[in-house]
């Protein structure tokens, strides 16, 4: 996860885009996360765990149990990849945008964004991996605006909550290359 964190925050200076922090989730076959702010990584002995968060759940998913095998119901229980064959009975790929199960999704990945941006206040967040499309994080900044309820000032949602500047989720390699040329300049 920091290796994905760092190689955005790296093409971020790139793209000529001033970010001093962010925050990178990838949901796939699992969920994690991992946090740079001012270049250096938030988190001693690791990156933060934050796939296993617990949240709220939507009233519409009460029933389903989760698939985390040590916490069930936390954010990588009820988002993960995985979680569209154990609710559905079929990989996500196969499921349009249009099934309710994205909005419930969207619903959950909004809070993990909400906890990130109360907490860490990054000064951007991105969400990778096989799980994430543009059009689903549209839901997601929909459910994240109803969330925060204009608590705090994050400006563009659209800037704010985005997919990663390296396609094909290359961002880890991006990053693990910087960090390694970063080292043999030390």
């Amino acid at each position: 996860m920091n290796g994905s964190a760092y190689g955005e925050y790296v093409m971020a200076t790139l793209f000529n885009q001033h970010v001093d922090s962010l925050t990178y989730y990838t949901i796939g076959t699992g969920v994690g996360a991992g946090t740079v702010i001012g270049g250096n990584f938030v988190g001693e002995l690791g990156h933060p765990e934050v796939g296993h968060v617990r949240l709220k759940r939507h009233p519409d998913d009460l029933d389903f149990d989760g698939i985390c095998p040590f916490h069930g119901d936390c954010l990588e229980g009820l988002v993960a990849g995985p979680t569209f064959d154990a609710r559905l009975g079929k990989p996500g790929k196969d499921v349009p945008l249009t099934d309710h199960v994205w909005d419930i999704m969207a619903y959950y990945v909004a809070q993990a964004a909400l906890q990130v941006t109360l907490t860490l206040r990054p000064g951007k967040i991105v969400f990778g991996g096989g799980v994430v499309s543009p059009e689903f994080l549209i839901k997601v900044r929909s459910e994240f605006a109803k969330l925060m309820n204009n608590y705090v000032d994050v400006g563009d949602l659209d800037e704010y909550i985005v997919m990663p500047l390296v396609k094909n989720n290359g961002s880890a390699t991006v990053g693990d290359f910087a960090m390694a040329l970063k080292e043999l300049n030390k």
